[in-house]
């Protein structure tokens, strides 16, 4: 599961940022756990004490420990850590390069500004360990696709499209056979269709002639196969409870 940390001495835009956090939650289905901090002190008492987050999101400018000093401090302990500023004024940006920072985003705040940059942050976050993923050739180049990630799979012409939570698509030439016996391997998938895939940990309502994603995407359903589509649904669901 994905930690995030936020720090922010301002404390009404610290709450900010976690009701929007908690809207990307919702949005996209994610699931993460964070915890907020007042000043780069109160953060590096917890990591001291074990502990670990996978993203930072600081404010730079914070009196007494600045956000710079604080990542600073977090490189020392993290070498891999995604780290992300918060800031009134770009002109700071120059200073995240010695931390190897990933993102600026300028205050104040706003649904779109987080939303855009953690659906990028999270699909170029480093794999964890042991989570599956997809390694496609696009047209963008050689890609990794978590499969938490993909909600569904179709095939356009002679192009597959892979649809990603962050309603990125990611498009490749390659025969749909193929992409299909790639993604049928690892348990979470249906074909409901001839020309699609879905990954059941996003599926929210099957009705006879579409699957409802949870991100509010659709997937047709084939005539006949809607009660095929709901049984493997229960197994897949019977089998994670165990």
């Amino acid at each position: 599961m994905t930690r995030i940390a936020f720090c922010d001495d301002n404390l009404d835009e610290l709450n900010q940022a976690i009701r929007l956090l908690n809207d990307f939650r919702a949005a996209r289905n994610f699931t993460c756990e964070y915890a907020a901090f007042p000043n780069g002190f109160e953060l590096l008492a917890a990591l001291e004490k074990g502990f670990h987050f996978d993203l930072y999101c600081l404010d730079i400018l914070m009196p007494g420990f600045s956000g710079i000093e604080t990542a600073r401090a977090i490189r020392e302990l993290d070498k891999a850590a995604t780290i992300v500023f918060f800031t009134s004024s770009p002109e700071f940006a120059l200073e995240g390069y010695s931390v190897r920072a990933a993102n600026y985003i300028l205050k104040p705040l706003t649904k779109e500004k987080l939303f855009a940059a953690l659906d990028e942050l999270l699909e170029q976050m480093p794999q964890k360990r042991g989570e599956d993923a997809l390694v496609v050739k696009s047209t963008e180049g050689i890609q990794r696709i978590l499969i938490s990630n993909l909600v569904y799979t179709e095939v356009v012409g002679r192009n597959v499209l892979y649809h990603l939570v962050s309603s990125r698509v990611v498009t490749c030439a390659q025969p749909f056979s193929a992409a299909c016996q790639r993604l049928m391997k690892f348990g979470c998938f249906v074909q409901p269709h001839r020309s699609y895939i879905a990954n059941m940990q996003h599926v929210d309502t099957i009705e006879n002639s579409r699957l409802t994603m949870r991100n509010k995407m659709t997937v047709p359903i084939a005539q006949g196969k809607a009660r095929d589509v709901r049984q493997k649904y229960l197994t897949y669901q019977m089998e994670g409870a165990f």
